[in-house]
């Protein structure tokens, strides 16, 4: 049976999609990418971008998404029928594949952590022996690779019950819960003595920690913790109705992504400098760091198992998008096959994941282009497939698509003005795709050839 589902609620939307935008971007990437590349003048471009060239796009794959009302590919082809744009979608959708294959075992973590927590094997231990403690339970294949199940087998069961009785419900409570929690972290986190260089690392901007490389990961960056250019919101927005308002709710899920973006910086850099540790941990920043601090506060494994939960619910509701774009592109709006698709698509998730989940381990002297297979997916998926994805699409939405057709769907459940309108057409237009090639050619060496 063909049906093409839509929300339940505008709310519903709005949470679903914020839980993708929010996920392992805000929560585990943001706080250690910005930790290596200099805390504040990251954090600061990282804002930057989303704002200038974040919220742009995601109003473009908003409009074009909910105007042919179909999955990532079939988009592409009803807008532009007889042509290769449907290229665009592909690549999204392969893009969001990849992500889901390293993002799955970093899910996996959270899971074995909790465990670990619960069963009292994150108690009093010296602070040098947490970093030690989490290499040991990554690099156990089987620990790792039954987290990623785990991750992967909640995830599926959520997704194959649909969008309303599945990711919209889920998220409707996940979502409050993280706000909740995350909260009462950062106040936790903010009283604690020192806590202040903590936060002005992550607030006082120092221009000379810049490079073409931070700036790169600060666009990378923008473009991941929204879930742009793998055509996720093209899909979630297909589900919606015409009475939503899309720009106002592209604001909403921006604004709710950079305020756990300043959260999880909050919750985490604080407690980091009060205790005297590093901060350039890299991808182990949370994993092991986060247990020390932790540990030496009252009741500190009841406030980091509240941080374990409010990851997982965030790594969940990112997952359940990614794999919805997936389910959507095969499924075709059959709901006989919806279930079918989603265990499946699960299956070689973790088939595919695996040299990701044994990079720690057996696999961690196998390496490309000097990084290990997690890393090397990370980076390429980051650096540059979502910048290319998110040029593609900007360059698709406002030469391809119809003026007309822009402002129809545009102005379908809002009130926008012209003046609106104009602002945010030439902003994706031009500034989008110029300082996305910028960066590259910059990264590439090309700009200091020229000059």
């Amino acid at each position: 049976m063909s049906v093409h589902e839509q929300w339940k609620s505008k709310l519903g939307f709005i949470l679903a999609a914020a839980g993708s935008a929010i996920g392992l971007g805000a929560i585990w990437k943001l706080p250690y990418v910005a930790g290596t590349s200099g805390g504040g003048a990251f954090f600061f471009l990282f804002i930057l971008f989303t704002l200038l060239l974040g919220y742009p796009l995601l109003v473009g794959e908003f409009v074009i998404g909910r105007r042919a009302q179909s999955d990532a590919i079939t988009t592409y082809k009803k807008l532009a029928p007889s042509t290769l744009w449907h290229l665009t979608g592909r690549l999204g959708v392969f893009t969001s594949f990849l992500v889901l294959s390293f993002y799955s075992v970093v899910g996996g973590w959270i899971i074995l952590y909790l465990f670990q927590a619960f069963t009292g094997g994150l108690n009093d231990l010296p602070q040098e022996q947490y970093g030690q403690l989490f290499g040991n339970i990554i690099s156990n294949p089987l620990y790792a690779l039954t987290g990623q199940i785990v991750f992967l087998l909640i995830t599926v069961y959520v997704v194959a019950k649909g969008v309303q009785k599945g990711i919209e419900k889920a998220s409707t409570f996940m979502m409050p819960a993280l706000f909740v929690l995350f909260l009462l972290l950062v106040i936790r986190s903010l009283s604690l003595d020192g806590a202040m260089e903590g936060v002005r690392f992550l607030l006082v901007p120092d221009f000379s920690q810049l490079n073409s490389e931070v700036i790169l990961f600060a666009l990378g960056q923008a473009f991941f913790s929204l879930s742009l250019g793998v055509s996720v919101m093209v899909t979630y927005s297909s589900y919606l109705p015409k009475s939503q308002d899309l720009p106002k709710s592209a604001v909403s899920i921006v604004g709710m992504n950079l305020f756990i973006a300043l959260l999880a910086g909050l919750a985490i850099f604080p407690g980091v400098f009060s205790m005297g540790l590093e901060v350039n941990e890299g991808p182990t920043l949370i994993f092991a760091v986060l247990p020390a601090v932790f540990n030496q506060m009252p009741f500190g494994m009841v406030f980091f198992i509240a941080f374990l939960i409010l990851f997982l619910f965030a790594a969940l509701t990112s997952a359940f998008s990614m794999v919805e774009s997936l389910v959507a592109t095969l499924a075709k709006d059959d709901l006989n096959k919806r279930k079918k698709y989603t265990w499946i698509l699960g299956g070689v998730i973790f088939i595919v994941g695996i040299p990701s989940c044994l990079s720690f381990g057996l696999m961690a002297d196998t390496v490309f282009f000097g990084r290990t297979f997690f890393d090397f997916l990370d980076m390429t998926v980051s650096n540059i497939l979502m910048p290319l994805g998110a040029l593609v699409v900007s360059i698709f939405v406002t030469f391809k698509v119809s003026k007309t057709d822009l402002l129809d769907e545009l102005k379908q459940g809002s009130k926008v003005g012209m003046g609106f309108y104009y602002t945010w057409f030439y902003l994706l237009r031009y500034v989008t795709p110029i300082a996305i090639i910028i960066v590259f050619l910059d990264v590439l060496g090309v700009l200091t050839w020229i000059l």
